[in-house]
């Protein structure tokens, strides 16, 4: 939840229901992105188009996502308040802000830094109060381990084994996986110390997950 005095945000709010025409059926999903003024993490230059149900781009190449997008992989997540989450590939923050509204502790890695100082403001300026990282998606954050829900917001092509160890016996992990033509959205359940289950939830385009960091 953010610090600051809930505000009224009626484009918002007229996103969210588009959303729930759209089969969204998650609550909790549908008041957090009523609640994100998502025109704050978007450049100036495109505000008017910042509740339309589309991606739009953002700084080195990247995208914020489409809205429908963000909250089919969030109610995908089946997040508790208080639960311990962490997001592979911050970007614009507005997925971590999602997160936070639910009342997750949002753990969050960037690779560009550029992105993640963006993004690290306009949380604060929000009130939100997310644990930002500039690094390696791939390597995950280790010393944090172990996570109960795990989303990544770029596509792999294989399941990062890393990222499969940081999650607890019980935990989950939501991702688009496969190449640059096209993924599934995956759901990854930790049955037991070397004990996975999978399970597809339909097609998505998502930018490619890369190694490594950029300024």
């Amino acid at each position: 939840m953010t610090n600051n005095t809930p505000q009224n945000h009626p484009q918002a709010e007229k996103l969210a229901s588009e959303l729930k025409q759209k089969g969204i059926s998650d609550k909790a999903v549908l008041v957090a992105i009523a609640s994100v003024p998502r025109e704050k993490f978007i450049d100036e230059s495109l505000r008017d188009y910042a509740y339309l149900d589309k991606p739009l781009p953002i700084e080195k190449g990247q995208t914020i996502s489409q809205p429908y997008t963000v909250a089919y992989q969030t109610e995908l997540l089946k997040l508790k308040p208080g639960e311990k989450v962490l997001e592979i590939g911050t970007g614009s923050g507005y997925q971590a802000a999602i997160l936070c509204e639910m009342g997750a502790e949002v753990y969050s890695i960037e690779r560009y830094e550029a992105l993640h100082l963006t993004a690290k403001e306009t949380l604060h300026r929000l009130g939100y109060q997310p644990h930002l990282f500039f690094g390696d998606g791939y390597e995950g954050l280790p010393e944090e381990a172990p996570f109960d829900k795990i989303l990544l917001t770029a596509a792999p092509d294989v399941v990062p084994e890393k990222l499969l160890r940081q999650l607890r016996i019980g935990g989950w992990m939501v991702l688009p996986l496969g190449g640059r033509t096209g993924q599934k959205m995956t759901m990854i359940k930790r049955l037991g110390e070397e004990r996975f289950s999978e399970s597809e939830h339909g097609d998505f385009i998502f930018v490619p997950m890369q190694k490594g960091t950029e300024e």
